[in-house]
């Protein structure tokens, strides 16, 4: 079915659509309340496109579409599926992925707080995202002094008399492992938690001052001390944080700056009339698109992960379809958001100071960026100058090898191009020739040798495939003389026209082929610096590889040899019993309690820990 004909069919509800590239890439995703009157007039010759729309237009080879039961319901799905699929055409958060969150499981008795990097639809609290991980582990890390929250992902049992864990006895968790508190009472400290995270100072401070004082009057002393120094800590936190409105409503106040196809955008988190604090979010888009279209996507998409949805939301350009983004908003905070485009007075002044702190940002980052290429630049001129080689280096590759006493042993294969990590091209491998201890030279020469052979036969067309096929300028080995000497013996035995040196880590020593003596570059030298990039680099990737394998290696548990124990009952007896040791302690009964397990399935357990 061609294009013209799926546009007759497009149906007449709300709904998302996918345009499809040639090679069934998805290249935009949109929604609408009427698919069929939206699709057809980017296909409209008489309109007046925007040359976004002309080029967008141009590529669709396909469309899909998903019907929904309502426009807000329509918003949702084009967030999720944008994020899903990073669509060219679409304005997209750079790097979202990585952007950290803190979670609250209020969903589980007891609940945790700690650190993740996706936001799941499990009934926990999410706070975020931030766009620093270090600012988000000092902030649990204020937390858990402050509030005595617990760690352990330990299955909490009504009537445990196991003790309680060092975490008990220095004050950072009350215990609830072995019913040293109460759920009601554990939750009051979560609902805290929630507060703080809110940035509703406001809230937490008097009421832990209530607190002090009924502590103090009940001549609980040491408890009301507790209390002391927890609001002491808070109100530090509260000195610090600039007044900038008169006003006692949560606001967000986002400013925005850009310069060509990457835009920033500022968030100031205002709360009880002080910025409590703030995060700055970087977006690729097209030239063409507007400020308003922008920050439409920013706000479907920051929004749509954030826990915190605020009264208020200040930005300088009105948003599109301000309508279903308001109601859609206030079925997350349940109760009505207001968009709001100040034209004077203080609120105008608030996202002003955004919008100059979002240039700053962009400001700086082109300056590091500037800064950054000089410094490559530089460091490969060096380099090729320093290794007397005859053209410049473009493409540099770093080995590692990594195993404890010949066990597991791997090899890495890292990839530098023009100065820049080229993650995909980064390989590992299985070290297959050392079985009797540790032989990190023949290693070594096995990976060398595999990764420039299928390079050669890819080049010569005896295999199929290219992902060898681009030979290194450079090839780095990490270690000394012996290392690269064993890397050499390859390189010759294949014909190799590539040079090979090795970086030696005490003393950061260069080994070059036909040289007795090493070369040593000054600490400041931008060449080493890139250097000892790429070999820190190899040798984390290595280390990371051979962690995995032993991991995996070692979650093979007493529980993979007993009949009818799968994945599914394995993860229901580790999630109850916190571990294997406490399965080997448990009797039949407790083997019962925990679910799919039966009494036949129990007993079976039971007998092969025990045989």
């Amino acid at each position: 079915m061609d294009i013209q004909e799926k546009l007759n069919h497009l149906p007449t509800q709300p709904g998302v659509y996918l345009m499809k590239s040639q090679t069934d890439e998805i290249i935009y995703v949109g929604k609408a309340v009427n698919l069929r009157n939206r699709v057809r007039s980017y296909f409209q010759v008489s309109r007046h496109h925007s040359p976004k729309t002309k080029l967008l237009a141009a590529e669709v080879a396909d469309i899909e579409y998903i019907v929904t039961d309502s426009e807000v319901e329509a918003l949702i799905l084009e967030s999720n599926l944008i994020k899903q699929h990073s669509p060219w055409f679409n304005v997209r958060l750079k790097d979202d992925k990585n952007y950290p969150f803190i979670k609250v499981t209020v969903n589980e008795e007891f609940p945790r707080v700690f650190l993740v990097r996706r936001r799941l639809s499990d009934g926990a609290r999410y706070f975020g995202p931030y766009t620093s991980t270090s600012a988000v582990r000092s902030t649990l890390k204020f937390l858990r002094k402050l509030f005595p929250i617990r760690t352990c992902r330990n299955a909490i049992k009504v009537g445990s008399k196991d003790r309680p864990c060092l975490n008990y006895h220095i004050g950072r968790c009350q215990a609830p492992c072995v019913g040293l508190i109460d759920e009601e009472s554990y939750n009051k400290i979560v609902d805290e938690v929630c507060l703080f995270l809110e940035g509703r100072h406001d809230c937490l401070i008097p009421n832990l001052k209530l607190k002090m004082q009924e502590a103090s009057e009940t001549l609980q002393f040491e408890q009301a001390a507790v209390l002391r120094d927890r609001i002491s800590a808070l109100e530090q936190i509260v000195e610090k944080q600039k007044i900038v409105a008169a006003s006692n409503v949560e606001q967000d106040i986002l400013g925005y700056a850009r310069a060509g196809d990457l835009v920033c955008v500022q968030v100031f988190f205002v709360r009880s009339g002080k910025l409590i604090g703030r995060e700055h979010f970087m977006l690729e888009c097209n030239v063409n698109e507007d400020e308003s279209e922008i920050i439409t996507a920013f706000v479907k998409q920051y929004y749509h992960d954030n826990g915190v949805i605020p009264k208020e939301i200040l930005t300088r350009a009105a948003l599109e379809e301000e309508d279903i983004i308001s109601r859609w908003l206030r079925g997350l905070r349940g109760n009505k958001v207001y968009l709001r485009h100040p034209q004077r007075g203080s609120k105008k002044a608030l996202v002003e100071m955004a919008n100059e702190n979002a240039e700053l940002v962009l400001a700086e980052m082109h300056a590091e960026e500037e800064r950054r290429a000089n410094e490559i630049e530089r460091g490969l001129w060096e380099l090729k100058d320093a290794l007397k080689l005859s053209k410049p280096i473009r493409r540099i590759e770093a080995y590692d090898v990594s195993n404890i006493q010949g066990n597991y042993t791997v090899a890495s294969m890292v990839v530098m191009i023009e100065g820049e990590a080229a993650n995909d091209q980064y390989r590992r491998f299985k070290i297959a020739s050392v079985e009797d201890g540790p032989n990190d030279y023949l290693a070594m020469q096995e990976v060398i040798h595999r990764r420039f052979s299928r390079g050669l036969r890819e080049i010569a067309g005896e295999v199929e495939g290219d992902k060898f096929s681009d030979l290194p300028d450079l090839v780095v080995i990490d270690g000394g003389k012996g290392q690269l000497s064993s890397a050499i013996a390859v390189k010759e035995q294949l014909g190799l026209d590539i040079p090979f040196i090795s970086l030696a880590e005490k003393f950061e020593e260069i080994y070059l082929e036909n040289r007795s003596e090493p070369l040593i570059l000054p600490r400041e030298s931008q060449g080493l610096y890139l250097l000892q990039r790429i070999r820190d680099e190899a040798h984390r990737f290595a280390v990371s590889y051979h962690r995995y394998l032993r991991s995996k290696e070692s979650t093979r548990s007493v529980l993979d040899q007993i009949p009818g124990i799968g994945p599914k009952r394995k993860k229901a007896l580790i999630k109850h019993f916190g571990s294997v040791s406490r399965i080997c302690e448990a009797g039949m009964e407790e083997l019962l309690e925990v679910d799919g397990i039966n009494r036949k399935l129990a007993a079976e357990i039971y007998q092969h820990i025990h045989r």
